[in-house]
């Protein structure tokens, strides 16, 4: 299974939203506009994320630790790691996930 960039954006909180880029039968892969003052709640899933910040400031919680991530710099997350994120500044981010999101693909509809 191969995909490429999906045909829309679908809003995921308020002020945050994502566009599949691509994706095989094991990774997804993601673009991700956050508005300055929007957030992503404590959550966790399985799969292994990586967050590479292509603009803008972000504060991440992964598990017990906190920090900041800007241009050029990654958030690395272990599957099953409790975390979340407040946006500082507008931000463009490029997420990727293993194994593949099956549910991100359901949701993307085409």
């Amino acid at each position: 299974m191969l995909k490429g960039p999906s045909a829309h954006w679908i809003e995921v909180f308020p002020g945050i939203r994502r566009h599949r880029l691509g994706a095989t039968a094991q990774l997804y892969q993601m673009e991700v506009r956050l508005a300055t003052g929007s957030s992503i709640p404590l959550h966790q899933h399985p799969h292994e994320q990586v967050s590479y910040v292509v603009q803008g400031r972000l504060r991440f919680q992964i598990g017990t630790e906190s920090f900041e991530v800007g241009p050029g710099e990654v958030a690395l997350m272990p599957g099953d790691t409790p975390h979340a994120v407040w946006t500082l500044e507008e931000a463009l981010v490029v997420d990727t996930f293993v194994p593949v999101r099956a549910d991100y693909l359901a949701a993307d509809g085409d």
